[in-house]
């Protein structure tokens, strides 16, 4: 009441010369009188992205509707220096979402929108959706043994230990399996290291959950991919064998349809593509050694964190530079999918490797963060 009383005396100040006390009776029997035009024009208003609807874009089509950096209130005048680093660091592509809709989006050195590009592990995210899609269609349960479903032998290890193994530890890379033996996954190159759950090691031994799921269904990964995940958020592309690893193929705009589908906790577009307590699940901390990983996701803002082919824990968050609640997907030579519920933004980095060779996190991701963060704030 104090507020409209002050806003009244404000946007209409009477003009007779009362006596204070007088005044103030005068406003508050004229309650009315605080609700005037000139108040109600004079109130805040709200920011308009905080009300805007998520968009997403329709299956087959190039229609995406964009969004322009002044409208965000974001920098024009760092842009440049943003898409120069990227240029410098061997890019093939960039772009960022806000609330669905395309603010920047850019190739380089020949690269266009049609031309698809490997996600590396950054892919690994994929297997931990479909495998989520699987447990909630009554395939699966994750706690599972894994060889309850692609039987007995799948590994070297003896019986017992092997028997530990659950879908569970394949997603948290907690399996026990030796990591140091490449990425072949064939028995003989899958050996026991210690108990499952005891040991986080970053192997490429997930990729077993693709054999899980086809068996439980009864159909193909590729097939059961397609049909649950690909189609529905209308993304194109596909899984293409590279030597000891099955890896994905696609454009910059499917990359950016599956971020968008992640930043909306498995929704898109009001159909709920994958479980929502399982995706968070997925984008949180998932055993108590590497806190910055989840169900094949990497997770910023945590206290420590481990990286692959070492056992050493590192002290601090994930990427210091980036916002403390993004989750990522991280691929091999600088495949990048940021995801920020916080900013409702999703970012796509393609390219070939921006400094040295890296599995999943390099240098480059927290210095591209900080160009980011100068034009976003």
């Amino acid at each position: 009441m104090w507020y409209s009383f002050i806003q009244s005396l404000n946007a209409k100040p009477c003009k007779m010369k009362l006596k204070p006390l007088l005044i103030i009776y005068t406003c508050f029997s004229l309650i009315a009188c605080s609700q005037n035009d000139s108040e109600i024009e004079n109130a805040p208003t709200e920011n308009p992205t905080s009300t805007e609807a998520m968009y997403f874009p329709p299956s087959g089509s190039d229609i995406w509707e964009t969004k322009s950096i002044s409208s965000l209130g974001w920098h024009q005048d760092k842009v440049q220096d943003l898409l120069n680093y990227l240029q410098q660091k061997n890019s093939k592509s960039f772009m960022i979402l806000q609330n669905g809709r395309i603010v920047m989006e850019h190739y380089f050195s020949g690269h266009t929108a049609s031309t698809p590009w490997y996600w590396a592990s950054a892919g690994k995210t994929l297997t931990s959706t479909v495998t989520g899609i699987a447990e909630q269609e009554g395939f699966i349960n994750i706690n599972n043994k894994v060889s309850a479903y692609i039987g007995t032998g799948w590994t070297s290890a003896p019986l017992a230990k092997e028997n530990l193994i659950t879908c569970r530890n394949l997603l948290t890379m907690t399996s026990g399996l030796d990591d140091s033996l490449g990425d072949n996954v064939s028995p003989a190159n899958l050996q026991y290291k210690a108990d499952a759950g005891t040991r986080w090691a970053y192997h490429n031994v997930y990729v077993k959950l693709q054999d899980v799921v086809a068996a439980a269904t009864g159909q193909t990964w590729t097939q059961y991919f397609n049909t649950k995940l690909r189609d529905k958020i209308g993304m194109t592309g596909s899984w293409i064998q590279s030597g000891d690893n099955s890896v994905y193929w696609s454009t910059t705009r499917s990359m950016a349809r599956f971020g968008l589908m992640a930043l909306n906790n498995g929704n898109w577009n009001g159909n709920q593509i994958v479980n929502p307590a399982y995706f968070q699940n997925a984008v949180n901390s998932s055993q108590n050694i590497n806190l910055a990983y989840g169900y094949l996701w990497w997770l910023n803002g945590k206290s420590s964190y481990h990286l692959p082919q070492t056992q050493f824990q590192f002290n601090g968050k994930l990427i210091p530079s980036a916002p403390n609640d993004m989750f990522c997907a991280l691929g091999k030579n600088d495949q990048k999918i940021y995801v920020v519920p916080s900013k409702k933004l999703v970012i796509i980095r393609m390219g070939d490797a921006a400094d040295n060779v890296n599995l999943a996190l390099s240098d480059f991701d927290d210095v591209l963060w900080q160009k980011i963060n100068v034009l976003i704030d």
